[in-house]
């Protein structure tokens, strides 16, 4: 299987990389195929059903809002956010959903009652994988034109019932010059090839990408998160959903800087935006997957304290910072998980850790085996980690889990950085671990809102 850097840092709107980012794509994908195989014209109805995490807590991570806006034509990486939810209000007081309305001039315009023909089945679930939903398309006889069964994996990748029985997603055959899939088979090769993470990583982009593409490509994800970062501390108020949850980020940061917070505070800055980031993403706002949106706040979040703590930080340690971080991720994507609704939130928050922590350690001027061990000491130490959002909306306990992992990875780096590389529990192991503790977990902590903090907090 070959990853790029960009599979695992894609641009996309909040508040769930697997609960909105994923269906909105599937959403598109059976549009799109409807239209390839020439049975747009022929649509008559459309009916949706999401199974499993998805049916759970749909509604508080925004899946039916984003399976509407998928269905009109809309991708994640390029939808009007200030607009989106004007779409999907027009689409609910119509009860009319304009087929790729987005793409085309003259949109198939179908009947569609979100209230019926989007169901959310919240204790039933397909066979692959905790997040699967159908999509069916009937004439107006009402045989059925195409229907589909899409799995949205984690991180915003998604896998159509073809793919089922592979035991990963399979993106492309691309042939790359340092093929690796474990984190042993990594430092081999950097050790053979002379060559740092990020380096090796680098020579594997360049199979899709030129150097100047690569370049422009990740300082433009890391824009995206900067600027996530600079609006999650300006604005304000009170978050959507029931819990009232209130904006902490902004007015956080007015104090910090009245108390004259500068180097001294480092830590608190990282932890404030972390934060920043996920009180956008809770918003929907425009995020970056990294590699998940649940833990989109600790990358940026590690990246800004880079740039603003540590002397000589400039854009290229940004690039070798996110080119080392992927390569990190892709062990986690290759060898377990980064769903919560797989294995929990140490398939997420865990992950981000580690590859903040990896990434950190590379731009610190690390070795290939300190890199490995700041990302082992980022995972370790959010092994077990329940995903058990409050009300199913990704904002109690997610948006300060952001911000104490972001802590947790700028330590594991300065760790591994104040040791030679050598350490008792290998980054394979612990991923191991992880996989194998997702599995063993309770299905009620996975993403469902039927545990955990979910169950003991009483929603007002």
């Amino acid at each position: 299987m070959a990853l790029s850097a960009f599979d695992l840092f894609s641009i996309g709107i909040g508040p769930s990389s697997s609960h909105t980012v994923g269906p909105m794509r599937a959403a598109r994908m059976f549009a799109r195929r409807l239209k390839n195989e020439g049975l747009l014209a022929h649509t008559a109805a459309v009916r949706v059903e999401l199974f499993g995490s998805l049916g759970a807590t749909g509604h508080g991570h925004g899946t039916p809002k984003a399976v509407l806006l998928g269905l009109e034509g809309h991708a994640p990486d390029t939808v009007d956010v200030t607009r989106a939810d004007d779409e999907v209000a027009r689409v609910h007081a119509t009860r009319r959903l304009r087929l790729l309305g987005a793409e085309v001039g003259d949109a198939h315009v179908v009947p569609f009652d979100p209230d019926t023909d989007l169901v959310l089945h919240r204790r039933r679930a397909l066979p692959y994988h905790a997040n699967g939903m159908t999509l069916r398309a009937d004439d107006a006889e009402g045989l059925t034109l195409l229907a589909r069964t899409y799995y949205s994996v984690g991180g915003g990748f998604v896998v159509d019932e073809d793919a089922v029985g592979a035991d990963r997603v399979r993106l492309d055959d691309t042939a790359l010059r340092h093929p690796f899939r474990t984190g042993d088979e990594l430092l081999r090769l950097t050790r053979e090839t002379g060559l740092s993470v990020s380096a090796l990583m680098l020579e594997n982009e360049r199979s899709w990408r030129t150097d100047d593409e690569i370049r422009a490509g990740l300082l433009r994800i890391w824009a995206v998160m900067r600027d996530c970062v600079e609006r999650g501390l300006r604005e304000e108020g009170v978050l959507p959903g029931g819990l009232r949850v209130r904006r902490r980020a902004a007015a956080s940061a007015r104090r910090l800087r009245a108390e004259g917070g500068g180097g001294d505070r480092a830590l608190e800055w990282a932890t404030l935006h972390a934060m920043a980031v996920n009180e956008e993403n809770a918003a929907g706002g425009r995020v970056v997957t990294a590699p998940t949106n649940g833990a989109a706040g600790i990358i940026p979040a590690v990246i800004r304290h880079y740039l603003d703590h540590v002397p000589g930080a400039d854009e290229d340690g940004v690039v070798r910072f996110l080119l080392a971080a992927s390569a990190i991720g892709m062990l986690f994507k290759e060898n377990a998980s980064i769903s919560g609704a797989e294995v929990g939130c140490q398939g997420e928050v865990g992950s981000a850790c580690s590859m903040a922590a990896g990434g950190l350690a590379e731009v610190l001027g690390g070795s290939p085996e300190q890199v490995e061990n700041a990302a082992e000491i980022g995972i370790e130490h959010n092994l077990g980690l329940t995903c058990d959002p409050v009300g199913g909306l990704v904002q109690i306990p997610c948006i300060e889990r952001n911000g104490m992992a972001a802590v947790k990875a700028i330590t594991a780096a300065r760790l591994a950085l104040r040791g030679d590389g050598r350490h008792h529990v290998s980054l394979d192991q612990a991923i191991r671990t992880m996989k194998e503790t997702g599995a063993d977990m309770s299905v009620k902590y996975k993403e469902t809102a039927r545990g955990g903090l979910a169950v003991n907090i009483i929603e007002c």
